[in-house]
């Protein structure tokens, strides 16, 4: 999180670390009143601490994640990911086609929002 990485390389440096669960290195790219949003039933939540209580419980029964990049598009600082988000889960893998809009502002992520399906990821996730 340098002053000369773009939003671009800030955005993906944040997915991969979210990728790989480490939920510390990649809330380090995100500013303390983000907001990161989601279809229903899941909501908007704010701040780093709001978006660990959202990932981190659903996340729990990965075994291992792949966010694959599929599509890439920058407007000054604002950027667009489509990607294909993989899950391992202890008996299969589940994909969902998810289309991600972050703003990046002052080197730091302060808006969030991913586009997808969420009675495709529902219907394969495991009930808690």
């Amino acid at each position: 999180m340098t002053a000369a990485a773009s939003p671009l390389d800030i955005a993906k440096q944040f997915l991969k670390a979210m990728e790989a669960l480490d939920y510390d290195a990649g809330l380090k790219f995100v500013a303390a009143n983000v907001e990161y949003a989601n279809p229903p039933p899941i909501g908007t939540v704010r701040g780093p601490a709001g978006i660990r209580a959202v990932l981190e419980p659903f996340f729990a029964p990965t075994l291992e994640n792949e966010f694959r990049i599929l599509r890439e598009a920058v407007n000054g600082q604002v950027v667009i990911l489509e990607r294909l988000d993989r899950h391992k889960l202890a008996d299969k893998w589940v994909e969902l086609p998810v289309t991600g809009v972050f703003e990046i502002h002052d080197g730091l992520i302060t808006y969030w929002r991913d586009y997808f399906d969420a009675a495709t990821i529902m219907s394969q996730w495991p009930s808690a």
